[in-house]
């Protein structure tokens, strides 16, 4: 009995330690995605150093199309029940699943959970390309050891690698065991043909809808939001909500709700792949994108009584007892329809829930989401805002600001040290806002930006931060990106206006829309070319030295003196000790260097920090040692020294010093900025005087009266303040006039007991933007204007060659305009067909156009190798593009392009310029004997031309080409017709046209062959016989003993790559004489006669050929 009882408690125990401390089971983290996470063991001091490197690089094995895997769903972390090893779970877009080593990334176990859908059936929607299997991060419930994920596939499951069709696509629902990958049961489910539980005329259907947010695991359910590909065909977005443990599907709420007509399409929920949200008490909260029921117009609707169409929103929900769903808030851009035509979706970035630390006054609860417009939205969560509320019909919201350009990412976010928030824009830098609480009222101020943009194309990945065990001083941003030096590490905390990187590393093939993902100490990432990498320091350590000393808040006037204790591991020698930054730190009484230490041998110095500014400072103690020979041990140790700087003091501070209004259309209203004026001393901080310029920085100045608002030019700034107490801040309002065109720059300088500092102020306000599409004429010479009627067109391009034309759209708006921007651009690249854009960067979604601008992009129509005499068939390909131009009526355009694939074509011509002779394909020569009857000719200088144009002056039906220089003909066509893959010789007079072939495995002959279309009617039974040729009448066989001088040496085989005697003649009538004669009329030592006529001459055999019975020799000559 004692024995069963140990039992029973070790496996309780090991049950409850399934999760461990460092894992990361779910996309950002947490539910609030945030992805703020404080428990991987990230220290400064090692991420900045060379220990942290990239430990890893997996190849995962599969292959499907040709194509290496993708990896668009993030990867999980988890520690099963039971154990205490770590492991990585990946999810690949050919629905390979994979569980690996997280500290070596072995590949321990893998599965296939069915074919992917194949990106050729979704009409050039190339976002996710060949294959759409998962692309969703999953997520993992530790209660259980499951992961559960959704899957893109066919119903076929054994059709192959060819696409099948969208009504053939399905969507699945996977719950996999985490120890051995096998599914649960109850699962795998299909959501096909499930009506949406709010609009009874929709239905779910997999192959035209995309899966792409992160899972959302809340007790007994899972949920899963859906999407369109590339917004095409009729989707509306849905979230399926299932039990977790029988798979049950207990919501399926559509966002184009009840009324809604069945053939209104929008509305979806993706996110960039960004996770559903939840508070964890009870609440979803997400984001939608574009769509056209638009119930809502001009009338301003209260965020609680909700449309039944959610787009353009976001959105708060209720999960109910019973899993389903139930509208409480929602929040819908008061410029909604305009957004909706220009495909600015507000659902680019997950509605992220921000930690506890944000709130200001009675606004408990802040989100934050951004939208392709570029606008970023502060959001009371408790009440969203609904729909033009606020002042003069606009949003009721915490705060917007108008980024340069499109955001696809959610926002970073680091809640200590004030708390700040990253915003990735695209083709800019990445921007930093210092969040504030001032009388109540929340601001969040851009204060700094990253040092470099982020990358020309899509897409930078969302925000991620990290600390060591949520200790200030420790915060880290960690973006990746897909191009340049793409993996990038920030301290979370800028200075002087900008972040400062303190590593970076170039992946190859980052995947779009990433997000790292965390470990014990590791960092994970995945790419689109086949591998997946693992970054983090597995180095121990020689000494064991204080790891950080933490110094507190210390006067400028101060110091504080602490002691670095160190013990030798191993018998080694210290050679170096050096601070990082001596700004505002010293060390004194290290030891003479080298110093030889004997293991367990101590050795202390101190460490003292005094303030230069204030704030929270930092710096590590780099301890260089040699002598260890274990390669496992690093041969530096980092102490990490930190510390706040305190003024008694006032002390200005000023964030931004420069802001700058972009994109302004004249005569529209412009969002207003801040200006944070802080204090960051302990006394009040008096303005003394604000004077302004609208010259220069150094003036003249004006100074201000003091009283109501100040107005510099065209710029309007309120709220300055007189005091501002000590550790305080205070925002001040600039918000531009746009009424008139122009470019205004203005200066504002504060005067204050604490300091003096200068501001500018800087907007362009222009005519809006206005697109020219245009494409090259096929020669070139010229540009032919988009009519949407009339496809742009590459003219006739000829077999087995190409032609490159570009494709440019301009912005005509006159100079001080607004930058053109391509909102949708889904270029023809990867796709099948013979027209392909040349990349995905030129013309890029995001990319940006100035006035009087152009930019291009190249298209091919490559036109395969191909036989003579072919009828032209048509290439088209499809470029999806919409822009911020409002003269388009904010509609997307599908551009069409054009392509005519011709072959040359041979006399005699038909009136329509078509050959008389068409190509009809492949055939088997020697089945049984010859196939066609008559031998032509043969020459070196053979041509399918030449053949067809002999073959006409003879009035024969078919005419074939073969062994390079030969050309024959008959009136019946040959009985078996093969793959044109077995026709593969080059012609003897030109070596870009094919004249037969001896098969793929080279053991047969073959005659490429064409067609009188005058004279066969296109049956294999029948022809029209116009020839008065004839074949001779078989005799008995029999061997000719020699004649003319020539004397019969017997049966000889062909050569094994030619003839056995190389030079053809002709022999007409074919008869042994006749071949013998035009051999000894060019003195050639050798004469043969093979196929009832065909005359060769050569002065030696070739290679291969050798003497064989006289029995194989059986075939009678033609002529005799």
């Amino acid at each position: 009995m004692k024995l069963l009882l140990t039992l029973i408690l070790s496996a309780l125990v090991g049950l409850t330690c399934g999760l461990a401390s460092t894992d990361t089971i779910t996309w950002g983290g947490d539910n609030s995605r945030t992805g703020y996470q404080t428990n991987h063991n990230m220290d400064p001091a090692i991420v900045g150093s060379p220990q942290f490197d990239i430990v890893f690089k997996t190849a995962l094995p599969g292959k499907y199309v040709g194509a290496a895997e993708q990896i668009f769903s993030q990867p999980l972390v988890y520690t099963p029940s039971g154990g205490t090893t770590q492991y990585v779970y990946l999810a690949t877009t050919q629905n390979n699943i994979y569980k690996l080593d997280a500290k070596t990334g072995v590949i321990l176990a893998s599965r296939n959970i069915g074919i992917p859908f194949l990106t050729a059936d979704l009409d050039g929607c190339v976002d996710v390309n060949p294959t759409v299997g998962v692309t969703a991060t999953g997520v993992i419930d530790p209660d259980t050891d499951t992961w559960y994920i959704t899957s893109k596939t066919y119903v076929n499951q054994n059709a192959g690698q060819v696409p099948q069709g969208r009504p053939a696509g399905r969507y699945k629902i996977h719950a996999i065991n985490v120890n051995d990958l096998s599914e649960r049961q109850n699962f795998p489910v299909d959501l096909e043909g499930t009506i949406a539980r709010n609009n009874p005329e929709r239905m779910f259907t997999g192959g035209i809808h995309h899966q792409r947010p992160g899972l959302l695991h809340t007790g007994q359910y899972v949920y899963a939001g859906f999407a369109s590909h590339c917004v095409q065909y009729n989707f509306t977005g849905w979230i399926m909500g299932w039990d977790k443990t029988t798979g049950q599907i207990v919501e399926h709420w559509a966002s184009e709700g009840l009324g809604v007509s069945s053939n209104i399409s929008g509305a979806g929920i993706w996110q960039s792949g960004g996770g559903l949200a939840s508070d964890d008490a009870g609440s979803m909260f997400f984001a939608t994108g574009n769509g056209y029921a638009s119930q809502l117009s001009t009338i301003p609707v209260n965020g609680f009584t909700p449309p039944t169409a959610m787009e353009q929103a976001a959105v708060h929900m209720s999960i109910n007892s019973d899993g389903t769903l139930s509208i409480v808030d929602f929040f819908m851009p008061f410029e909604k329809q305009e957004l909706d035509g220009a495909d600015k979706d507000l659902g680019t970035s997950p509605l992220e829930i921000l930690p506890s630390q944000f709130s200001c006054g009675d606004i408990k609860r802040m989100g934050i989401v951004t939208g392709k417009s570029g606008k970023t939205y502060w959001l009371n969560l408790d009440d969203l805002g609904g729909y033009r509320n606020g002042p003069n019909s606009k949003d009721r919201v915490i705060q917007t600001f108008q980024n340069e350009n499109s955001v696809y990412a959610g926002a970073g976010v680091y809640p200590l040290e004030g708390g700040y928030i990253y915003i990735n824009v695209i083709q800019y830098p990445t921007h930093v806002f210092k969040f504030s609480c001032l009388n109540n009222t929340p601001y969040f101020t851009k204060v700094a930006d990253s040092p470099t943009n982020n990358a020309y194309i899509l897409g930078v990945s969302h925000g991620t931060t990290t600390s060591l065990n949520n200790q200030e001083g420790t915060g880290l941003l960690w973006v990746s990106d897909v191009q340049n030096t793409n993996f990038k590490i920030y301290d979370a905390v800028p200075q002087n206006g900008y972040l400062n990187v303190i590593r970076n590393f170039t992946i190859v093939g980052i995947t779009k829309f990433s997000r790292p993902v965390f470990g014990d100490g590791m960092a994970y990432i995945g790419t689109t070319v086949g591998y997946f990498y693992g970054l983090g320091s597995t180095n121990k350590f020689p000494l064991n030295c204080t790891s950080s000393i933490d110094f507190g808040t210390v006067d400028f006037q101060g110091s504080g003196v602490q002691l670095v204790n160190c013990t030798a591991v191993f018998d080694l020698s210290v050679t170096g000790v050096a601070l990082a930054d001596g700004t505002n730190y010293n060390i004194s009484q290290t030891p003479s260097l080298p110093l030889s230490m004997s293991a367990g041998d101590k050795f202390q110095f101190a460490a003292q920090f005094a303030p230069k500014s204030v704030g929270r400072l930092g710096t590590t103690i780099n301890i260089q040692t040699s002598g260890v020979s274990d390669a496992s041990y690093s041969k530096s140790v980092k102490v990490r020294l930190t510390g706040v700087g305190k003024s008694s003091n006032a002390l200005l501070d000023v964030s931004p010093k420069s802001v700058v209004f972009t994109g302004l259309v004249t005569g529209t209203q412009a969002e207003a900025q801040s200006v944070l004026i802080g204090n960051d001393g302990s006394s009040d901080l008096q303005v003394s005087s604000v004077l302004f310029s609208n010259t220069s920085s150094s003036g003249p100045f004006t100074t201000w009266s003091g009283t109501g608002s100040l107005t510099v030019g065209k710029f309007t700034l309120t709220g300055i303040p007189s005091i501002v107490p000590g550790g305080n801040d205070t925002a001040i309002s600039v918000k531009p006039d746009t009424s008139v065109t122009g470019n205004y720059t203005a200066w504002v300088k504060f005067v204050t007991t604490g300091g003096n500092s200068t501001v500018s102020l800087s907007a362009a306000a222009g005519d809006p933007p206005t697109a020219l599409l245009e494409f090259q004429t096929p020669d070139g010479s010229g540009w032919v204007k988009y009519d949407p009627s009339n496809p742009f067109t590459f003219g006739n391009v000829t077999e087995n060659t190409s032609r490159s034309l570009k494709f440019r759209v301009s912005n005509t708006a006159a100079p001080g305009g607004v930058k053109l921007g391509l909102t949708v651009s889904k270029p023809p690249f990867g796709v099948p067909g013979i027209i392909k854009s040349a990349n995905q960067i030129d013309l890029a979604e995001g990319t940006l156009i100035a006035p009087g601008q152009s930019q291009t992009a190249t298209l091919t129509c490559t036109v395969p190798k191909s036989q003579w005499n072919l009828p032209s068939y048509n290439g088209t390909a499809q470029w999806t593009i919409n822009t911020n131009d409002p003269t388009w009526s904010f509609e997307k355009r599908a551009v069409q392009f054009f392509c005519n694939a011709v072959s040359e074509q041979a006399a005699p011509l038909l009136p329509n310029g078509q050959g008389r002779y068409q190509y009809v394909g492949c055939f088997k020569e020697n089945n049984p004997g010859r196939q066609l009857s008559y031998q032509l000719y043969a020459n070196s200088s053979n041509t399918n031309e030449m053949c067809i144009n002999t073959c006409g002056s003879e009035g024969l039906t078919f005419c074939g080409t073969q062994y390079r220089s030969e050309c024959w003909a008959g009136n019946k066509i040959p009985t078996q017709k093969v793959d044109d893959k077995n026709c593969n010789f080059d012609c003897a007079g030109s070596l870009n046209q094919i004249c037969g072939g001896n098969g793929v495995d080279g053991s047969g002959a073959y005659i490429s062959l064409f067609a009188d279309t005058l004279q066969w009617d296109g049956s294999y039974a029948s022809v029209t016989t116009s020839s008065s040729a004839s074949a001779a009448t078989p005799q008995g066989p029999s061997v000719n003993p020699g004649v003319g001088g020539y004397t019969s040496i017997g049966c000889y085989t062909e050569a094994t790559n030619a003839r056995a005697l190389p030079n053809g003649r002709g022999n007409n009538p074919p008869t042994v004489a006749n071949c013998v004669q035009a051999c000894s009329n060019e003195n050639f030592v050798y004469a043969g006669v093979e196929y009832g006529g065909e005359c060769y001459c050569g002065n030696s055999f070739s290679d291969g050929s050798v003497s064989a019975p006289i029995t194989d020799c059986g075939m009678t000559c033609n002529g005799e």
